[in-house]
């Protein structure tokens, strides 16, 4: 059994309460706006999942070390940061995972994009575009999970070898790999891959129906960082806890 300190009580917090049963997790906290997390604050719970917000990640991080508690953080926009939370993971020798997106369908999509991104490496024919649609309460633009599919993208093209976010007024460089958005509606997540050339016309697509998947990668990845210690990417413990681990 994982004890789980929900830390941010918003939709996702409700989500990862609703769904800690199911796999054998316990919730034995939850912090939010009312009920901040501090360090010498109430402490039975084993991993910490922060679906807060990113300009409170950091200090979220920094207390959660001080209590020698691991964390799990869903939360996005933060990675501007990055390298000073992993420092402070690092140097107080907890656990923590983090992930632009911790649905296991995005990360089966991911591999599936990185096949694609393979293939037309060789296929200088086709060219490469992705897009994302959210709702309209998003902060940040292009999602976590669209630089994500970004980057493998750019990992396996030799002729895109970076990323454009901004409308293009005039002729893209075409090096550059376009990644857009659309903010509107009550869109949980959409992401697609467009494949183009003169012949046809190729779409990869992931559509997360609900916020259920996020909450169950997360509890997933709970029980999985427990007892390690270090810095990791949900896309690396994903092949370890597959689908269908409980806590």
């Amino acid at each position: 059994m994982t004890r789980i300190a929900i830390v941010g009580y918003g939709a996702m917090g409700h989500e990862i309460e609703r769904l800690a049963p199911s796999v054998g997790c316990e919730v034995t906290r939850i912090y939010d706006e009312y009920r901040p997390l501090t360090v010498d604050g109430p402490n039975e719970f084993d991993v910490a999942i922060d679906f807060s917000l990113p300009e409170a990640v950091r200090e979220n991080v920094r207390i959660l070390c001080a209590m020698n508690r691991s964390v799990v953080i869903g939360t996005t926009g933060w990675h501007d940061q990055l390298s000073d939370i992993k420092g402070m993971v690092e140097a107080t020798q907890i656990g923590c995972v983090w992930g632009s997106n911790f649905s296991v369908g995005v990360q089966m999509f991911l591999r599936i994009v990185r096949a694609a991104a393979i293939m037309a490496q060789d296929t200088p024919e086709y060219d490469v575009m992705v897009h994302e649609w959210h709702h309209h309460r998003k902060k940040d633009s292009p999602s976590g999970t669209a630089i994500s599919v970004a980057n493998v993208i750019i990992d396996e093209m030799n002729r895109k070898n970076h990323i454009a976010i901004e409308t293009q007024h005039g002729r893209i460089d075409p090096s550059a790999l376009h990644v857009t958005s659309s903010r509107g509606g009550e869109i949980v997540g959409r992401h697609t891959v467009t494949l183009d050339s003169a012949f046809d016309t190729i779409d990869i697509v992931h559509n997360a129906k609900n916020r259920s998947g996020f909450a169950h990668g997360a509890l997933l990845a709970a029980p999985w960082i427990k007892d390690r210690k270090g810095f990791y990417e949900f896309t690396d413990v994903y092949p370890e806890i597959g689908a269908g681990s409980s806590c």
